[in-house]
Parts: C-alpha cells; sequence; structure tokens
C-alpha cells in the first residue's frame, strides 16, 4: 500500500508542476509595468501577436497594462502555452 500511496502523491505532484510556467512572475511584473505600454511582457510570456498588437496601440492606450498588472497580481496571468505564471507567495 505504501508504494500505491507514493506513486498516487508523486503523480499528483507533477500534474500541479506541469501546470505552471517555466516564466518568472517577477520578470513579468516588472516588465509589464516599465515595458507594458510597449507590449514586453506579453513578447516575453511568448504573445508575439498580441506583444505587436500591444505596442501599435500604446497598450490599449494604457487600459490594457492595467488589465495586465491586475491579472498579474492575481496570479491569473498565463503563457503562451496557457500555464499559469505562479506568484512567489503561493495561490
Amino acid at each position: 500500500m505504501s508504494i500505491d500511496n507514493d506513486r498516487d502523491q508523486w503523480f499528483k505532484i507533477l500534474k500541479q508542476h506541469a501546470a505552471e510556467s517555466d516564466k518568472s512572475w517577477w520578470t513579468t511584473f516588472w516588465m509589464s509595468l516599465f515595458l507594458g505600454l510597449l507590449g514586453g511582457d506579453r513578447f516575453y510570456l511568448g504573445y508575439i501577436g498580441l506583444g505587436f498588437l500591444k505596442l501599435v496601440t500604446i497598450g490599449g492606450l494604457g487600459l490594457w497594462v492595467w488589465y495586465d498588472l491586475i491579472m498579474i497580481l492575481l496570479g491569473k496571468m498565463k503563457d503562451a502555452d496557457g500555464k499559469i505564471v505562479e506568484r512567489p507567495w503561493g495561490k
């Protein structure tokens, strides 16, 4: 029984980490704060098209920047692979 429990625990941890992005939350936050108007955060996360759109619209006249910052702070921002950029202090 112990082997089954260990295996189940291992699979649970593996599934949890498979959903986490390899992108840094801090890098995403600072890029959004300082380069958000130029789409730097979206380029970093792998959204090339959205990064370019954000660049040419000057961050959606600033509204898109606020949206992205809020999503990052709430821990809801995802990278281009659909994985959540985890906050350093947990969920």
